[in-house]
């Protein structure tokens, strides 16, 4: 078996810039919820001065961790912007892979301090004051949480970071999580003390719920995996294209929120290298259209001596 190989990316200019662009509108999105969550968290901390309330306080201690995650993925979009060096050829886009690491830190630390704050008043319970603005408090932070996922979900989806979608994810686990501050507040005020508590215990468990999800997004991504559909459409956009025999291999990986390919594909043992390289550069250009977030692809044609 011999091989012509052909390696050819297509448009790299135009990814460059695209590329540029998405990280841009991912720095104006963690930008804007890390304002949105810290003015919410802060407003939810005054209340859990006034009441006392462990519910409303893993809540706040939530929403603070929550706007912190927008820290490192800040940092992330930045270090992506970067150029590739020797060093590091494919450039910094794995950055905002690491950073999912920073947010299951803080998810688990968030688990931690909520859980430890709910035991610890149902051993020894606080009374609760201001129970109106309890209830308040819990209404602000759905509000605030539900505004930051759509705002995340929607700009993640966009420029392809599932980082930004993993953390819109949970910035609407969170909103829920402080509906049911609502829950303990209702119960404190019909005479049941220990609903503060045990609504505490059950936003904890909301949360570890949260970060089994997110550690496994992040290790997948650390471990290059992909979709399998998005192999599916590749494959199936190349065997269809004149002049190849078969779809060998196909490889692809994440680095950051941008896709990298390469293919192998059969062709006739008598073609010329120059049909060859057309052969290449139209499933290129096929791949950049049909597999969405593709910043580059390399098709690579293999002699086959099959008949």
């Amino acid at each position: 078996m011999t091989h012509t190989l052909t390696p050819h990316s297509h448009d790299a200019a135009d990814s460059v810039d695209d590329a540029l662009e998405s990280s841009a509108i991912g720095i104006r999105a963690v930008k804007i919820s890390l304002v949105a969550l810290g003015v919410t968290a802060l407003a939810q901390a005054a209340v859990v001065a006034l009441s006392g309330s462990v519910a409303l306080a893993a809540d706040t201690i939530h929403n603070f961790s929550d706007a912190l995650t927008a820290v490192p993925l800040w940092i992330a979009f930045v270090l992506g912007r970067r150029a590739a060096t020797r060093r590091y050829t494919y450039g910094f886009g794995r950055a905002e892979d690491l950073a999912g690491l920073f947010v299951v830190a803080m998810i688990a630390l968030s688990a931690a301090i909520a859980g430890y704050e709910a035991v610890m008043r149902l051993i020894h319970p606080v009374p609760i004051q201001h129970v109106g603005w309890v209830a308040a408090a819990g209404l602000i932070g759905f509000i605030g949480n539900e505004f930051v996922a759509l705002y995340r979900i929607r700009v993640g989806r966009r420029i392809g970071s599932a980082a930004l979608v993993a953390d819109g994810l949970h910035a609407r686990t969170d909103g829920f999580t402080s509906l049911a501050v609502l829950a303990s507040a209702g119960g404190v005020a019909l005479g049941f003390p220990l609903a503060d508590p045990i609504v505490g215990v059950v936003i904890t468990v909301a949360i570890l719920a949260v970060l089994r999800t997110a550690a496994r997004d992040v290790f997948r991504r650390l471990m290059d995996g992909v979709d399998p559909s998005l192999v599916e459409t590749a494959e199936r956009a190349v065997a269809t294209r004149s002049g190849v025999r078969a779809v060998r291999n196909i490889r692809m990986r994440w680095l950051g929120h941008r896709l990298h390919a390469d293919v192998e594909v059969d062709v006739d043992p008598d073609i010329t290298v120059e049909n060859a390289r057309s052969i290449a550069h139209d499933a290129e250009h096929e791949l950049m259209h049909e597999v969405p977030k593709l910043a580059q692809v390399r098709v690579h044609c293999c002699v086959s001596r099959s008949r």
